[in-house]
């Protein structure tokens, strides 16, 4: 971190709680409500929400719980342009102006364009993509210009040198997982939105739970360290202890996990060598028990012809892999889901998945390993 970097803490809105597991838009709004007005209580005003969000009703969510029982100029919202739903220029528009009815509000305080990379940045080339946010920007509807990227540096580069101009902020996957992953590789990303003078929003600091949900091995260390510290504290600390972040996002569904994130942020200690030390060593041991290294952000499922449960097979999966028994209840469960969704074994290998994996994964090769597994009993493979 900079001498003197302020950085902001945003609520994440990708995960909201919700009455039914198997239903994303059955929302449980007292608890939502509950959540934001403690969150605005503690001086914060940054919520993230994307128009792909909760099977594609995240943004009607936000109007109900967020925008419809607060004044507008208490809060800032952001959400994003779906670059693998619009289809040309007019789409563009249509769905900006859907979005601001969604939300219910005349501008958006920032406006990304979501999961940009090699699968969608000639489409956004060819219909302008970076042109048509930048007219929104200039007709007073977007006050501020994002891009949420998920590829290499190279493309990172790439995309700023041309277009660096019409943004005003870079959204990055950091955290201590994925800083020197080669299929995120979050250091480079960040040395490169630095590089053009970019401010930087860090999605998934936690990496979808797993660095919340640590191995025992894991967790003695950093208790070690710091006794009183919870594991989200230190995914938070690393990604806002960065030099050029100055903002953090992250998902809260209960008022525990908010008291404790937003403490983090309000009484903020960079991290120090000594710390840096015990993530090292912490990252190895979750490397070696987490086969699939799944956020589990269901972007994979969207369109998916067979209807596949993928995220919840693989934390089913990677759930065994750091216990040594209870795999007849993580059988019940996906005995259960795959009554509602299709199994492991009904892909087709047509690849969409993998297109819209923002970390890259070769996922139909881990639904085959889920398959084996559960539909065959199969002995769990050690990791190499």
């Amino acid at each position: 971190m900079a001498q003197g970097q302020k950085v902001d803490f945003g609520f994440g809105c990708m995960r909201l709680p919700v009455l039914q597991a198997d239903q994303p838009d059955s929302f449980d709004y007292d608890k939502i409500g509950q959540l934001f007005d403690a969150f605005l209580a503690k001086g914060f005003t940054y919520f993230d929400t994307a128009y792909t969000y909760h099977g594609y009703h995240g943004e009607e969510a936000m109007r109900k719980a967020l925008v419809e029982r607060h004044p507008r100029q208490n809060f800032q919202l952001a959400t994003k342009m779906p670059l693998r739903d619009f289809k040309d220029a007019e789409d563009l528009e249509s769905i900006f102006n859907e979005q601001l009815a969604h939300c219910g509000v005349e501008y958006f305080d920032y406006y990304l364009l979501h999961n940009m990379g090699t699968n969608v940045y000639a489409k956004c080339k060819k219909y302008d993509a970076f042109g048509f946010v930048a007219q929104k920007k200039a007709e007073g509807k977007i006050r501020q210009v994002g891009m949420s990227f998920h590829d290499m540096p190279e493309l990172l580069d790439e995309i700023l040198c041309e277009y660096g101009g019409m943004l005003d902020f870079i959204q990055l996957q950091i955290n201590y997982m994925d800083w020197e992953q080669p299929n995120v590789q979050s250091r480079r990303c960040l040395e490169i939105a630095r590089k053009y003078g970019k401010s930087v929003t860090v999605m998934e600091p936690c990496k979808g739970g797993t660095l919340v949900n640590l191995p025992p091995e894991a967790e003695a260390l950093l208790r070690e360290t710091r006794p009183l510290a919870s594991n989200a504290s230190w995914a938070l600390r690393f990604a806002a202890s960065q030099e050029g972040v100055t903002r953090v996002l992250s998902g809260m569904n209960s008022m525990e996990q908010l008291e404790d994130n937003t403490n983090t942020f309000l009484r903020f200690e960079p991290i120090t060598p000594e710390e840096q030390e015990t993530i090292v060593r912490v990252k190895e041991i979750i490397e070696k028990n987490t086969p699939i290294p799944c956020t589990g952000c269901a972007y994979c499922t969207h369109g998916c012809p067979k209807d596949i449960a993928i995220p919840q097979y693989f934390a089913l999966y990677n759930n065994i892999s750091r216990t040594t028994g209870s795999f007849s209840s993580q059988n019940v469960y996906y005995n259960n889901i795959s009554l509602k969704h299709g199994k492991a074994s009904d892909c087709i290998g047509c690849g969409q998945c993998e297109k819209a994996c923002p970390q890259h994964l070769p996922i139909r090769q881990y639904l085959q390993d889920v398959a084996k597994k559960f539909e065959t009993g199969a002995a769990f493979p050690t990791r190499k």
